[in-house]
């Protein structure tokens, strides 16, 4: 009986041991302090850009989730499945890259009253000098840029694998998500639309787990499990997904002539040429 003891406590301090491997600190047991949101490779993709001949002065009014998809109950009807704050997120790109200036359009209507503000107090006697200049018209954008969240898929990919052995066992799942974004330039003057980008961002969740499940004597059971879940964050795979449709749209602009670089030799430019020949691989479906 002492050597089948030892046997399942060696046993429960591997599997304890392989439990504490699996999981990462909690941020409590780190004391860890706000930081800037992380970046992924298309934020620096963004940055190797070429520089432009002169910046495009854009408009964003509005990056909506276009999926109507809710997260699983029981926040079904509460919960979105992605964020809804794909606008800023866009706006962070287009400055990032350097080739826009970008309007505030989003939160117009708050611009405007500010600026009533500031005629009805330009009225007012001792009014400050810092407000008594006469307020200059708002700019007007040569491009509006449109589109949003047009698609997110559940459980594209699925799959995992697992061993047991008189009790003692360990298993890996793993799950994939798509999220798929839509970016167009639209020409103001005209109305048309000069380029069209669809982008996607695939989102990772992994789990792994270990157990005993044994019995040590008559009527006495030995149960042990620990385990850990990795979930990639969606809002950044949605942040990458934008910044990935920002640099496409740039390349496409230098390619087509629509816009211009500072740089005559734009076209060999690293990140132009990786986002020019990047090309989503065929899907074939199989019909009965």
């Amino acid at each position: 009986m002492n050597a089948v003891m030892k046997a399942v406590l060696l046993a429960v301090a591997v599997t304890a041991l392989h439990g504490c491997a699996l999981r990462d600190p909690m941020p409590a047991e780190q004391g860890e302090q706000p930081t800037l949101t992380p970046r992924t490779s298309t934020y620096y993709d963004l940055l190797a850009m070429p520089r432009p001949k002169g910046r495009l002065v854009a408009a964003v009014y509005g990056f909506r989730d276009q999926t109507g998809q809710y997260k699983p109950a029981p926040a079904s009807s509460f919960s979105t499945s992605v964020t809804q704050g794909a606008a800023s997120m866009l706006m962070d790109a287009l400055q990032t890259s350097g080739w826009f200036v970008v309007l505030e359009r989003e939160g117009l209507q708050n611009l405007l009253t500010e600026r009533k503000i500031i005629r009805a107090s330009q009225k007012k006697p001792n009014t400050p000098a810092n407000i008594q200049a006469e307020l200059p018209p708002l700019q007007a954008a040569n491009l509006m840029l449109e589109g949003g969240i047009v698609g997110y898929d559940t459980d594209i990919r699925t799959g995992g694998d697992g061993a047991r052995y008189l009790g003692i066992g360990t298993t890996v799942e793993y799950r994939a998500d798509q999220v798929t974004v839509n970016l167009r330039a639209v020409d103001v003057r005209t109305g048309h639309v000069l380029a069209n980008v669809m982008t996607s961002k695939t989102i990772f969740s992994i789990g792994q787990s270990a157990s005993v499940f044994k019995f040590i004597e008559f009527k006495k059971l030995l149960e042990v499990e620990v385990g850990y879940t990795n979930n990639e964050p969606a809002q950044l795979c949605v942040l990458a997904a934008v910044e990935s449709a920002v640099a496409h749209l740039i390349a496409q602009g230098i390619e087509r002539g629509m816009w211009q670089a500072a740089d005559v030799n734009a076209m060999t430019n690293p990140a132009v040429t990786k986002y020019l020949t990047q090309a989503a691989p065929p899907t074939i479906i199989h019909t009965n």
